[in-house]
């Protein structure tokens, strides 16, 4: 499987995760997870992982996902706007967790700066406001289930740079948010 990180955003790592490994499809639904804080804002399933975002090198200020939600065989667009608050240098890890109801598929930590290029960005990536574009193509078949997916991006020194988190339902009766 391939794996996107971001560097300045997990949002789109784990947006990009989900879709590289097989987990949108159309009869999709989005639902918080049981651990959440608020809502990113934007058009799409993501939460963060708490209520205390302040002192997270960045912030998010939202994710769109076009269509959202997913459709099979298809294209989805992602468009992200942050901020970076410190430079996102070298060494930058994305924990990253998926599972499928109660196991665990994927638990694996991502070096941010070795995966920069694939949303157009080089280590070390400065600080300042950025907009990221990505696009994913869309697998037609997905188990059904429950899947829950975490993306905790931090910095080298171990300062949290993001703690994102959604979860998706698959069943064969259609899609909904």
């Amino acid at each position: 499987m391939k794996f996107t990180s971001l560097t300045a955003f997990s949002t789109l790592l784990l947006i990009s995760t989900a879709s590289a490994g097989n987990f949108f499809q159309q009869n999709a639904r989005f639902i918080g997870t049981a651990t959440q804080g608020q809502k990113v804002p934007g058009e799409n399933p993501l939460y963060f992982c708490d209520n205390d975002t302040a002192g997270d090198v960045a912030t998010i200020e939202w994710v769109n996902l076009t269509p959202n939600p997913p459709t099979p065989g298809g294209t989805l667009e992602i468009e992200a706007a942050g901020v970076l608050h410190d430079v996102i240098a070298s060494g930058a890890k994305v924990d990253l967790t998926v599972k499928y109801g109660l196991i665990t598929l994927i638990r694996e930590s991502f070096d941010m700066c070795e995966n920069a290029g694939q949303v157009d960005l080089e280590c070390p990536v400065s600080d300042g406001k950025r907009i990221l574009k990505k696009s994913v193509d869309i697998p037609k078949q997905v188990p059904p289930g429950k899947y829950t997916v975490v993306a905790n991006a931090y910095t080298v020194d171990d300062r949290r740079i993001t703690c994102i988190t959604a979860t998706v339902v698959f069943s064969s009766f259609g899609a909904e948010l």
